[in-house]
């Protein structure tokens, strides 16, 4: 690796010659870790005509470092940090400026303030990872995937990958969400009614963004998906949590003064209820009654294994008072960040000039890959492998618990990839998922899904999605043995 000639600028201020200031501007960069053993520098005749000074002032400089041993010189091939030059000591020791602004009276914690747990980035490690949301590389198709990404790099796609969209996004995938996706949930839609988001989470910011004000209310789900709950905080609404029931959301609960109902009906995040039909129509004429607007977060509908899945609120909706979201993080894997909005042709127009103020548009050629991918077929039977996967493991987790006696609090009648689970009362469920990471199992602790300051800590997640099914009765009798202990 090169270091650039762009690196380097003279200080008019110093106190010294030339080649003293090169000198010590290498020397600098080496000891702070900016130059790295190995690395080649410019050549003294770029470097001098980059700086404007006399190539011999530049050669000076580099034969001095060459004599301390900070440079290494290849013949004709160069000058190179020495293997032999000093190691750049740790970073809080070479800190020079110091930080004397007030960063929390100037900016406060608005944002990170929340209570949404890290995901673990090493949960692969784990001999028995019940982790949420992240890929089974062993059910991904990663073959075709990368085919269709080969594809959209093709010349006849150049134009797709290159082009500022704006406020647009690719319209062939937004053919086939309008066309495909969208239909499979009764729902009927226009292109100019669709919004593609970077991921569920992105298009549940640009919908409070939209709809709410610190004089609006919101309602939401108790427990609910945290990540939500923290956007909301953010919007300065007034937030009205709601406590579910076995049947999710219940309508006759919403205050007379809510604006927005925000709802996961297909599988209730975190609990996996799936909303009956008659609620899900009491819930409509009770949003009709108070003149309030359903945002519905309508993941893993794809994972509808168990029994075909209930249509979706939007599809039920007369009044275009639901707005739908949607994702392919979860069906394809999370990194991909690829969602969609679905809703009113003047809510959209607004929820697009948001998403253009701040990110103009998702990446044109992850756009053109994921449209590739579901057109040619590759999603479905991608769908359809993940589905038997998901059954099996269920089967053999809900087998496990039944035989170590663990408690189940829900399982979702439908499907989805996880259980929710509750621990004998007065466990605390973070302390218990601590001690597990020691016997290489992880589960998700629940307390952080609830509301309020004196929220349960008896409830954790247990998700099927990342183990395979051999390994889930020993990861379960281990959870039950530490229990008992």
């Amino acid at each position: 690796m090169s270091i650039s000639v762009d690196t380097f600028f003279l200080n008019p201020q110093f106190q010294g010659t030339l080649q003293s200031q090169i000198q010590q501007m290498i020397a600098e960069g080496i000891l702070s870790g900016r130059f790295r053993q190995g690395e080649k520098l410019p050549s003294t005749r770029k470097l001098a005509m980059h700086l404007g000074v006399s190539r011999i002032t530049v050669t000076l400089a580099y034969t001095e470092l060459l004599a301390n041993d900070y440079l290494s010189s290849r013949g004709r091939s160069g000058y190179y940090v020495s293997e032999n030059a000093p190691e750049p000591p740790p970073f809080e020791a070479v800190r020079q400026s110091g930080d004397t602004v007030d960063w929390s009276r100037a900016i406060g914690r608005k944002f990170s303030g929340g209570d949404t747990p890290r995901k673990p980035l090493d949960w692969a490690q784990y001999r028995y990872p019940f982790v949420y949301g992240q890929t089974d590389i062993s059910l991904f198709d990663h073959a075709n995937w990368r085919l269709c990404a080969i594809q959209a790099l093709g010349q006849k796609d150049f134009a797709a990958l290159t082009t500022d969209y704006c406020d647009l996004e690719d319209e062939r995938l937004v053919e086939f969400i309008v066309r495909h996706t969208l239909p499979r949930r009764g729902i009927v839609a226009r292109p100019e009614e669709v919004l593609i988001t970077v991921g569920a989470q992105n298009a549940l910011w640009l919908t409070a963004q939209v709809l709410l004000t610190q004089r609006r209310t919101a309602a939401i789900e108790d427990p609910c998906y945290h990540a939500l709950r923290d956007i909301l905080m953010q919007s300065r609404c007034h937030l009205v949590p709601l406590p579910v029931d076995r049947d999710g959301l219940p309508p006759h609960a919403i205050p007379a003064e809510t604006d927005v109902i925000f709802t996961t009906p297909s599988h209730q995040c975190p609990t996996t209820a799936t909303m009956p039909m008659a609620r899900r129509e009491a819930l409509l004429a009770r949003a009709k009654e108070l003149d309030a607007l359903i945002v519905e977060d309508d993941y893993e509908f794809e994972m509808s294994f168990l029994n075909a899945p209930s249509p979706a609120l939007k599809s039920l909706d007369k009044d275009g008072r639901v707005i739908y979201v949607g994702s392919f993080s979860k069906s394809i894997f999370p990194g991909l960040r690829l969602g969609y909005l679905v809703g009113a042709e003047s809510f959209i127009r607004e929820a697009r000039a948001l998403r253009a103020s701040v990110l103009r548009h998702p990446p044109g050629h992850t756009m053109r890959t994921a449209a590739y991918f579901l057109s040619l077929g590759h999603y479905d039977a991608s769908i359809r492998r993940q589905r038997i996967a998901l059954k099996e493991r269920r089967e053999a987790m809900q087998e496990a618990i039944q035989e170590t006696g663990l408690s189940i609090a829900g399982q979702g009648a439908h499907g989805g990839s996880s259980f929710w689970m509750r621990a004998p009362t007065g466990t605390d469920t973070e302390t218990l998922a601590e001690e597990l990471k020691s016997k290489g199992v992880y589960i998700e602790p629940g307390r952080p899904f609830f509301f309020g300051q004196n929220r349960p800590r008896e409830y954790y997640r247990l998700a099927y999605s990342s183990i395979p099914s051999e390994r889930i009765p020993k990861g379960i009798q281990i959870i039950a043995d530490t229990l008992r202990q």
